[in-house]
């Protein structure tokens, strides 16, 4: 495919601007880091078609490339904030064999390069591409706080959203994500001297113990519905009884129904110990991405592209959430996993596989036109 050969001749060119990025470490919350990378970006994006607008958040800037078109426009999603804290890697962005290897590269910046390189192919040659509304987005990886709005306005002018996260460890594409939780409960008792009158105190700890065990029943395995009580804290010194502690619960469902129930479950929660008292905060930091039959019909037109390129591509379904969640639960078609093949993400082994670079790129190229 001419696609194909046109990325592979300029994937040293390619492989210069994913550089480029990676050394401009983001990580979430570094206002400094952002606003250079964001910088690169208004750099590398501005002199395309299209108009390239940027509104400064309390969590980074927010990049929105708006590109006409017929139609309602096609909604792209890419973050450009990492989890690395700055110079967590020996090196900020070196090649190892046929691995980039840096803070980001997987997750995306090598995604954001790999759209930079799609559009430029369509400048290049001619290709005619639906109307496009592209956002980078700094605080992904935080449960995009500020960006979600954005994102959902955008949302609901579009006719698909495509998310440049990366595809799934075998290489698929992903129709299906679960939704992320966050709740926090906290157990409330009485103090009292542990020696002298304990019998005075009522135990936060062993409260929330108990809780804890409640909480882990709530799980069904067979759904797929995992609730982790992984983060927990409680009372002061070990002669007071404990008059207060909490614990953190990471929530993933398949289904808002699963989420429901889970919600009622905990809010159903009562006190074990006498005088203890319960508080409960947190909810749905993102609703499950549920695959619907305009998105599969979206994964069916990347299938048949990847098959002209060496793909066999299949529907994914992964645990971790993405933006993608708030573009599937308002009803748009929505396709993720568009990104480059690597790996280790999260991780200071982080990398994308070189040489399938050129294919990955085209294969996004490609699908934007067949939009």
């Amino acid at each position: 495919m001419e696609t194909w050969e046109w990325m592979k001749a300029n994937l040293p060119s390619f492989l210069k601007d994913l550089e480029a990025l990676v050394r401009r470490e983001s990580p979430s919350g570094d206002l400094p880091g952002l606003k250079e990378a964001a910088g690169f970006l208004e750099e590398a994006f501005g002199p395309l078609t299209g108009r390239l607008s940027r509104k400064d958040t309390p969590r980074g800037p927010v990049l929105l490339l708006k590109r006409e078109g017929e139609g309602k426009p096609v909604l792209i999603l890419t973050h450009y904030d990492t989890v690395h804290p700055k110079g967590s890697f020996p090196e900020a962005f070196r090649l190892e064999r046929e691995k980039a290897i840096g803070p980001g590269v997987y997750d995306m910046k090598g995604s954001i390069i790999a759209l930079l390189y799609a559009l430029r192919h369509a400048e290049a040659t001619g290709r005619r591409l639906p109307a496009l509304e592209i956002l980078f987005t700094p605080d992904e990886e935080v449960g995009s706080p500020e960006s979600r709005p954005l994102i959902e306005a955008a949302a609901k002018k579009a006719r698909a959203a495509l998310v440049l996260e990366p595809p799934t460890a075998e290489g698929d594409l992903k129709v299906a994500r679960k939704g992320v939780g966050l709740y926090r409960l906290k157990a409330l008792g009485k103090a009292a001297h542990q020696g002298v009158e304990p019998e005075k105190g009522v135990n936060a700890v062993l409260e929330l113990a108990h809780q804890i065990l409640r909480v882990a029943a709530l799980e069904d395995w067979e759904k797929g519905t995992t609730l982790g009580p992984n983060v927990v804290r409680g009372g002061t010194v070990s002669n007071v009884v404990a008059e207060e502690a909490e614990v953190e619960i990471d929530l993933r469902i398949w289904t808002l129904e699963e989420a429901r129930r889970v919600e009622e479950g905990l809010k159903a929660l009562t006190p074990v110990l006498p005088g203890a008292r319960l508080e409960l905060s947190g909810g749905l930091n993102r609703p499950p991405m549920e695959p619907t039959p305009e998105s599969l019909a979206l994964f069916q037109k990347a299938r048949a592209i990847g098959e002209s390129l060496g793909l066999a591509l299949r529907p994914g379904r992964v645990g971790g959430g993405s933006d993608g969640n708030f573009t599937a639960h308002l009803g748009v078609p929505t396709l993720d996993g568009l990104g480059l093949l690597g790996g280790d993400a999260h991780q200071k082994t982080e990398y994308v596989v070189v040489p399938e670079i050129p294919r990955r790129a085209a294969l996004l190229a490609e699908l934007l036109y067949a939009l």
